[in-house]
């Protein structure tokens, strides 16, 4: 499994009930800054294919970018990764913080968990 775009709410529900962990970016189709970290979010999912990941663009899904933001609590910024379990967030990084070794180390951190 590599990463996925979505668009819905529903999509989302439904990645909450499937998935015992996953990772999610809202990304920014206009932001260098976004660019960057989609780059590095590419090459991890690229790397490690057996961890869910998705994402959605912020131009495209504004409403699910909102609800996110709503529904866990964390403020909206792009771009903005989040690691869940369980229907948490245990782990959450946005702009230069999204790198390829933040993610492989925390995804390693929560397989300790």
């Amino acid at each position: 499994m590599s990463k996925e775009v979505i668009e819905t709410v529903e999509q989302f529900e439904d990645i909450l009930t499937r998935h015992e962990k996953f990772l999610f970016l809202k990304n920014s189709l206009t932001c260098p800054i976004s660019h960057a970290a989609f780059e590095e979010f590419e090459h991890f999912t690229e790397d490690y294919q057996d961890i869910p990941s998705y994402y959605l663009n912020v131009q495209d899904a504004r409403q699910l970018s909102n609800y996110i933001s709503e529904t866990i609590g964390i403020k909206h910024e792009s771009p903005q990764v989040f690691l869940f379990k369980s229907k948490e967030v245990v782990w959450s990084a946005s702009h230069w913080k999204i790198t390829f070794d933040a993610l492989s180390k925390e995804m390693k951190k929560t397989n300790e968990i």
